[in-house]
């Protein structure tokens, strides 16, 4: 009987940590809508980038190789300032969001 509730909070905890990464909540607390624009969609330059439709995988990568500094180039000093304030699982769900959303 104690291991049926041990496991079952455990799986209570770990769906209740999964739906707390929304990557849409997460879009807007990140801030990444300050410089991507509403649904992705309208950068704040033509410098940046339009993320909506991106394949997750790759913005996933993108976010990572940005945050380790392997990824160096461009406009990426902007994006490493909140990098560090995203942590790996919050990447995972931000990269899904945006491969949802419809680019324009």
């Amino acid at each position: 009987m104690m291991q049926t509730l041990l496991i079952a909070t455990a799986l209570l905890a770990s769906t209740a940590a999964h739906a707390a990464l929304d990557g849409a909540v997460l879009y807007n607390e990140k801030t990444c809508v300050a410089c991507h624009g509403k649904n992705a969609n309208k950068p704040l330059t033509p410098l940046y980038p339009r993320l909506a439709g991106q394949n997750a995988a790759y913005a996933e990568a993108q976010m990572k190789d940005i945050k380790s500094g392997a990824r160096n180039n461009g406009q990426t000093a902007a994006m490493k300032g909140v990098m560090h304030l995203v942590s790996d699982e919050e990447i995972k769900a931000l990269a899904e969001y945006l491969s949802k959303l419809k680019p324009n």
